[in-house]
C-alpha cells in the first residue's frame, strides 16, 4: 500500500495549528487510511499517547449513532479524561446534519487538533466556510498518482499499461487477478458512481442520470456543455431531457469529486468563457469499466492522466483559447504560468506543426511545452518550445520549473 508521503507531508505541515483540516475526495481514493492510518503511525511513532488520539469513523454502524450531534458530544466527553490535546479524526463528516455547527463545538469545547475527511464539495461552499470562520484548510487527496503507483513496481511500461486501464484506486494495487480488479471497479461505480449520488441529491430519473455519466467518460478530453449532452441524449432516444437537468447532474458528479470541470479561458479577451467546457474523470478505471473497456483512444487518456497530475500539484489548470486556436492546458501557480500541449507524439510534421501553432502569438516569456510519449531527441521545436516526456513529467514533481 502506497504510503501517500505527499499528502502526509501537507497533514505534518498543519499538525497542531489552530485550523480545521479537511480532507476531501472521492470516496475510496484513500483518505481514510491516509487519516486513520499513516498518519496515526505517524503521531505515535513521535509520542502521542494512544488515548489521545479519538477515531470516528462516521461510515460504520459502530458509530452510526454519534451522526447525532448530542451524541458525539457526549462520546468525546466520556472519551476525553486529561488537559493534554487531543487529536480527533472524523470520518465522512458529511453524513451528519449541521456539521459545521458541531465542527465549531468541537474547536471551542475541547483542546484538540481536529481533522475532518469528506466527500462531497459541499464541505468548502461558501457559506460553510463562513460558518467555520474561516479556520478550515483544505487537503484535496486523489486516486494514486503514476508515481505512487509505479512505486515498488519494476518495469514502468507494464505499470503504465495497468495504470491507464484500472486506474489508480488504491486498494486496485493490491489485486493481482484481472477479474478481481474488474468487480471492484463496477462495485465502486455501482455505489460510489451512482447510488451514493442519486441518494445524496434524490435524483428521480436515473437512467437519464447515468446516460450523462456514461457520455461524459466518453468524451474526455472533448468539449461539452448542457446543451450539448440534452441534445445527444434526446437524439439517443430519451424523451425530453432539459438544460437544467443536465446542468444540475453535472454539479452533482463534480460535488462528489467523480469529476472535475475545465473552463475555457480567452487569453487574449483575459476573461473566462460560458460554454463548452471540459470535464475529466477522476479515474481512468472508473472510466474504462463504465465502457466496456472500449473507446481506449490514447490522446484523451493521457490528456486526462495530465490534468489530474496538474491538479494533484497544486496548480490551477484551465483551457486556453487563443485566437482560433486552442491550448490544451493554461497552468497557474502563485509565482509561474505555463502553456501546455498534450499529445500522444508529434514525430509527425504536421501534428507538430499543430501543436506548435497552438502557441502562435504568445510571446509573454512563460514557457510552452508540449508532453507526448516521445523520447526522441532528435525532434526539433521552434521558438525554444519545449518537449517533455510523460513518464519525465509524471515521476518528477518540480520538472516544470527545472525544464
Amino acid at each position: 500500500m502506497s504510503r501517500r508521503d505527499y499528502y502526509l507531508n501537507k497533514l505534518i505541515e498543519y499538525k497542531d495549528k489552530d485550523i480545521i483540516k479537511i480532507i476531501t475526495g472521492i470516496r475510496r481514493c484513500g483518505k481514510s487510511f491516509l487519516l486513520f492510518k499513516i498518519f496515526y503511525d505517524y503521531l505515535i511513532e513521535t509520542g502521542i499517547n494512544e488515548e489521545n488520539i479519538i477515531k470516528i469513523n462516521l461510515e460504520s454502524i459502530r458509530y452510526e449513532k454519534l451522526r447525532n450531534p448530542n451524541s458525539l458530544f457526549e462520546y468525546l466527553d466520556n472519551k476525553i479524561k486529561n488537559n493534554k490535546k487531543y487529536y480527533i479524526f472524523i470520518d465522512e463528516i458529511q453524513l451528519m446534519d449541521k456539521f459545521e455547527d458541531v465542527v465549531n463545538g468541537i474547536k471551542t469545547d475541547f483542546n484538540c487538533d481536529l481533522y475532518i475527511t469528506g466527500s462531497n464539495s459541499k464541505l468548502l461552499s461558501s457559506e460553510i466556510n463562513t460558518k467555520l470562520r474561516g479556520r478550515g484548510i483544505e487537503i484535496k487527496v486523489y486516486p494514486l498518482s503514476f508515481k505512487e503507483f509505479y512505486d515498488g513496481k519494476t518495469d514502468k511500461n507494464t505499470a503504465f499499461n495497468e495504470y491507464i486501464k484500472y486506474g489508480g484506486l488504491p486498494y486496485i494495487n493490491s489485486l493481482d487477478k484481472e477479474y478481481e480488479k474488474h468487480e471492484y471497479l463496477k462495485m465502486i461505480n455501482d455505489t460510489v458512481a451512482t447510488k451514493d449520488i442519486i441518494d445524496r441529491n434524490k435524483i428521480r430519473n436515473e437512467e437519464v442520470f447515468n446516460a450523462v455519466i456514461d457520455l461524459l467518460c466518453s468524451q474526455i478530453g472533448c468539449y461539452v456543455s448542457p446543451n450539448k449532452i440534452a441534445n445527444t441524449l434526446v437524439s439517443n432516444g430519451f424523451k425530453t431531457v432539459d438544460n437544467d437537468t443536465v446542468s444540475n447532474y453535472l454539479k452533482y458528479l463534480c460535488d462528489a469529486f467523480l469529476f472535475y470541470k475545465a473552463v475555457r479561458y480567452d487569453l487574449k479577451g483575459k476573461e473566462y468563457l460560458k460554454t463548452l467546457n471540459k470535464y475529466y474523470i477522476c479515474d481512468l478505471g472508473l472510466r474504462n469499466q463504465r465502457l466496456g473497456y472500449r473507446q481506449m483512444k490514447m490522446t484523451h487518456i493521457i490528456e486526462n492522466i495530465v490534468y489530474l497530475e496538474l491538479l494533484r500539484r497544486n496548480y490551477q489548470v484551465d483551457i486556453g483559447k487563443n485566437k482560433e486556436s486552442e491550448i490544451d492546458f493554461v497552468v497557474r501557480s502563485h509565482d509561474d504560468l505555463y502553456y501546455i500541449q498534450v499529445s500522444l507524439s508529434i514525430e509527425n510534421e504536421s501534428t507538430r506543426m499543430r501543436e506548435e501553432n497552438a502557441f502562435k502569438g504568445l510571446d509573454d516569456g512563460y514557457k510552452k511545452i508540449i508532453i507526448t510519449m516521445d523520447n526522441n531527441p532528435l525532434i526539433h521545436l521552434e521558438r525554444g518550445y519545449k518537449m517533455l516526456n510523460l513518464f519525465d513529467f509524471l515521476l518528477n514533481e518540480n520538472i516544470l520549473k527545472s525544464i
